[in-house]
Parts: structure tokens; sequence; C-alpha cells
């Protein structure tokens, strides 16, 4: 597949993605789990279809210590028995969140109402920028059919 744009060539475009890498950073520092961080960006790439941000989270997490097991039961975390109450609470929410035009109401109370039974505000108000955020960057790389396969774990810093 050949890139519909070099985003790296763009000075727009790379003044966007710093911005939202500066918006990623605070979410990665906050106390929000990493490895729940990591299952939110696979989950929600996934429905996105976003082989990019895949390539990327998927060796991103296998190199945090992420394993095989859970990396490859993301996409069916309802039946997968690897994945914890809070897990699953989280990759609800990202389903959620991620599919707003599927559902007439978004997301709904029962989806947030036990993501906070999990989470405390900080890690709530973590979780949905993360959602908003891994969905900005899969529709960067979807709209403009940005190639996956090639990325190394840690590329990024």
């Amino acid at each position: 597949m050949e890139p519909r744009l070099n985003v790296y060539a763009s000075p727009l475009l790379g003044t966007f993605v710093k911005h939202i890498n500066t918006a990623g950073k605070a979410v990665a520092d906050s106390p929000l789990p990493a490895a729940t961080q990591e299952l939110v960006k696979i989950r929600a790439s996934q429905i996105n279809g976003c082989g990019g941000c895949l390539d990327m989270h998927t060796k991103e997490a296998a190199r945090a210590g992420e394993t095989a097991t859970r990396l490859h039961l993301v996409a069916a975390w309802r039946e997968a028995t690897v994945f914890t109450d809070a897990e699953r609470a989280a990759l609800e929410l990202a389903e959620q969140g991620t599919r707003l035009a599927d559902a007439a109401g978004g997301v709904t109370d029962e989806a947030w109402a036990n993501a906070a039974k999990h989470y405390d505000e900080e890690q709530l108000v973590a979780l949905v920028a993360l959602i908003a955020l891994i969905n900005t960057y899969n529709r960067l790389n979807v709209i403009t059919q940005q190639p996956a396969g090639d990325y190394q774990a840690g590329q990024f810093g």
C-alpha cells in the first residue's frame, strides 16, 4: 500500500502531530495502568482498521511484557479469561467510545458505571482522553493510508 500523504513532510501535519503527541504524553504519564492503556489502543485500532496503530501498539505492549495470549485475544475480550474486570470495563468503554455512530445514545450509563467501579476520577479522565486520542491517530492513519508492518518497538522514543 502506498500512503496518500507523506505525513512527515507536511509542516502543518508535523505541528498537529506534535500537539497530539504532547496530549498522548500526558495520558501515558497518568495513573491509568500502562497495560490497560495499550489494550485500549489496540482494541480501538482493531475496530477502526488501523494497521499502523496495531503494528505499533502490539509491539510496544509485547516489549513492555504483555503476553502473546492476551494480545491475540483483545478482539475477543468478552470470551477471554485473561483480562481483569477493570480491563474489561476499559475495553467496553473503548468500544462504545469508538463506535459512537453505531449507537444512538453513545456510551451507555451501564458501561460508564462499570468503568467508574474500577477507576478513580483521574483514571477515568485519562481513559476518556486516551480513547479520543487513539481514535484521532486511527483516523489520521486510515484516511491517509499509512502502511503497517515496519514499526520497531521504541522507534518514537
